[in-house]
């Protein structure tokens, strides 16, 4: 008889530790930027922090929420979902509401829905592609149809417009439809046409056109090229130095005042505070994360456990590779919140989300009798394909030979 220890299911207790620690960082860092500012506008110095603190309560009750659920059970829900969420980004396109030249949020800035969309698109192309992976590799009923479906998805984004969150979804989903055994051919015609899509449609868009300018502007003259918000984010780091100035640096010093720099460019902000120490303990948090992520997909015990935790994993890191790319210049400036860190209700509540779902899938497989997912890239086929050791051998299966002899059947004990 197993023990009750063999029948219950954990959760990663590590990953729970980086979340943790990232929350921590982000309650710290948005006080840190914000104060001054709460004061001088609203009177009340903890006003953005009290919100920060309720949207990270609720973040970790929606996490807790969906850990305790089966992950199995979003499969089904997978349409619903991918449903309400193409009716919020409708919605949002054809409300009167503007924010920052662009029309992203509804209930008066209260809802973002493309953060809401990348959860839904998560879940929908895990479902999706894990009850075709006998015809993925047919372009007819592979190729296009998931070429449709994102396509679909991204020109609703675009259209706010939210170019960064597009390309974001489209790299979530290009990667899932990879790891699902895609020809590789196929990943390739896939990524050149959607290049070419988006450097056309950036092309025509004045507003994104115009950032593209402004980072080449940077780059030849760090000084005087570029705009100012990613001028005085890179200014930020730099001062920070190896420790930084202690929290509450950045408000000290009013000649580099980073506006809403407790949003998208808050990283800049732990770099003045906490240094290149902090900035990189940011980021090895990160570095975990996708760690324990990939960790969680490859022991998962189905491949839309493995393809679910996959997708989390690259919305999260990609995410947050963004962002950092943004606050240190090397991509054009873009309104990427960091995850679990930035300022933001809609953001928090979506990445805690999905690290529940990663709970869950982790939780959904026992230590002993799991079995482990390779991802192997055969020469022959140039596609990756999800293996599985420790599965059971197939009922009136043949006996294969090793060595010229017959292997013996494979007999659990009782």
């Amino acid at each position: 008889m197993r023990g009750e220890s063999d029948t219950l299911h954990r959760v990663d207790l590590f990953l729970l530790a980086i979340i943790i620690s990232l929350l921590a960082f982000g309650v710290i860092s948005v006080y840190s930027a914000s104060y001054a500012a709460s004061q001088e506008r609203w009177g009340e110095p903890t006003r953005l922090l009290i919100r920060q603190v309720r949207w990270a309560l609720l973040g970790v009750m929606a996490m807790g929420v969906v850990a305790a659920i089966d992950y199995t059970v979003w499969r089904q829900f997978a349409i619903p979902i991918m449903i309400v969420a193409l009716i919020l980004l409708v919605l949002v396109l054809i409300m009167p509401t503007e924010r920052f030249g662009a029309r992203r949020a509804l209930f008066n800035g209260s809802v973002q829905p493309s953060e809401l969309a990348k959860l839904a698109v998560v879940i929908y192309i895990a479902a999706w592609l894990a009850s075709r992976e006998k015809t993925l590799r047919d372009i007819r009923l592979g190729l296009i149809p998931f070429s449709v479906l994102l396509g679909i998805i991204t020109m609703l984004i675009v259209s706010e417009p939210d170019f960064s969150t597009s390309i974001l979804v489209v790299a979530t989903a290009m990667t899932m439809f990879f790891i699902a055994g895609a020809d590789l051919k196929q990943v390739g015609i896939a990524v050149i046409v959607l290049g070419l899509t988006f450097a056309l449609l950036i092309s025509q868009s004045e507003h994104a056109l115009a950032r593209v300018q402004q980072h080449i502007e940077f780059l030849r003259d760090p000084t005087k090229g570029g705009s100012d918000h990613v001028r005085l984010a890179v200014l930020l780091l730099a001062q920070g130095g190896i420790v930084g100035d202690g929290p509450g640096a950045t408000q000290l010093d009013p000649s580099v005042y980073l506006p809403l720099g407790w949003s998208d460019a808050i990283l800049a902000v732990v770099g003045r505070d906490a240094g290149l120490i902090g900035t990189l303990l940011v980021v090895g948090l990160f570095a975990g994360l996708m760690y324990r992520g990939f960790r969680i997909a490859l022991h998962a015990d189905d491949n839309f456990g493995t393809l679910l935790a996959s997708g989390v994993t690259f919305w999260l890191v990609f995410q947050a590779i963004i962002n950092i790319g943004v606050v240190t210049a090397v991509i054009p400036f873009t309104g990427m919140p960091l995850p679990f860190i930035s300022y933001g209700g809609s953001s928090m509540v979506a990445a805690m989300t999905g690290i529940g779902l990663l709970l869950s899938v982790s939780r959904g497989t026992r230590q002993e009798e799991k079995g482990i997912a390779r991802v192997a890239f055969g020469r022959r086929n140039w596609r990756p394909r999800v293996s599985r050791s420790g599965r059971r051998p197939r009922a009136g299966g043949s006996r294969r030979r090793h060595g010229g002899q017959p292997r013996k059947p494979h007999v659990r004990a009782p």
